[in-house]
């Protein structure tokens, strides 16, 4: 029997139009998406595809029109406290400094506050921010502010971690130093990971698996791909690999249809 940590089986999202509610729209279409525990899977497709709402599913924040989800073989009902959610822009609190940021969860959750103080000083320093503690997010880097977010999330010691394109808004050198200190962290503890990402290289560098979803409305998954580049890999090097083209190349091929679909849609929208 596989061990799964995460399991959206059929799921459906249908909601009322904006600008006539009176509507609906099928938002994701009976679809299902597995992640093995310990398994890196990123999802791609085009903007508006519904991956987040596939994420908001994961985590609890959303319930399905249709469909189960399933936590470590469990339904899930309500918030999934199994999991650890790293959004696109940084839920850290502004008034807090980096420390008492990444201390909330762990006293949100009954821990003493100088267990809470010793926990959250260990992941600053391990995703380098040792000495940076007391330091509110605005005087932080774009980069290190991600930092503080993800010590946020893996200080809860989450048994799954859904991250919601954590690093589109980084220049690229911050973005591939970010993209391997997560694999790194990953490699040491090997959590299920459900990552969305519109970049499909960050997705073959990062994953095991691929997860290629359409157009919407009414998104569906339409590809999937295992990612069979050795590791332990460095984003930047791997994409040198002749594999990794070869996955790219296949991947596109199924993607690049979809993409132009959205644009379209988009398009349409704007008009």
């Amino acid at each position: 029997m596989v061990d799964y940590a995460l399991e959206l089986l059929n799921i459906s999202c249908i909601f009322r139009a904006k600008d006539d509610r009176t509507q609906r729209y099928t938002a994701v279409a009976d679809t299902t998406l597995r992640v093995r525990a310990g398994e890196f899977v990123s999802v791609v497709g085009p903007t508006g595809c519904g991956k987040s709402t596939l994420l908001n599913v994961g985590a609890g924040l959303l319930e399905p029109s249709s469909g189960e989800v399933k936590v470590f073989g469990q339904p899930l009902e309500g918030i999934n406290a199994r999991a650890g959610y790293m959004f696109q822009s940084e839920a850290l609190m502004p008034w807090r400094s980096a420390l008492d940021n990444v201390m909330l969860g762990l006293q949100y959750r009954g821990m003493p506050d100088a267990k809470a103080r010793e926990l959250a000083n260990e992941w600053l320093a391990r995703v380098g921010l040792a000495g940076f503690g007391d330091r509110y997010p605005h005087q932080l880097s774009g980069g290190m502010r991600k930092r503080a977010a993800l010590a946020q999330v893996l200080a809860l010691d989450p048994d799954i971690i859904l991250m919601d394109e954590p690093f589109s808004a980084l220049d690229i050198q911050t973005r591939q130093l970010m993209e391997n200190e997560v694999l790194a962290l990953w490699a040491g503890k090997k959590k299920a990971v459900l990552f969305i990402t519109h970049d499909l290289d960050e997705a073959i560098a990062m994953s095991d698996r691929v997860v290629v979803l359409s157009a919407g409305p009414a998104t569906r998954p339409i590809g999937e791909f295992e990612i069979d580049l050795p590791r332990p890999r460095d984003v930047a090097e791997v994409r040198t690999h002749p594999r990794f083209v070869e996955l790219h190349s296949q991947i596109w091929a199924v993607l690049r249809d979809e993409v132009l679909k959205g644009y379209t849609q988009q398009l349409r929208k704007a008009a």
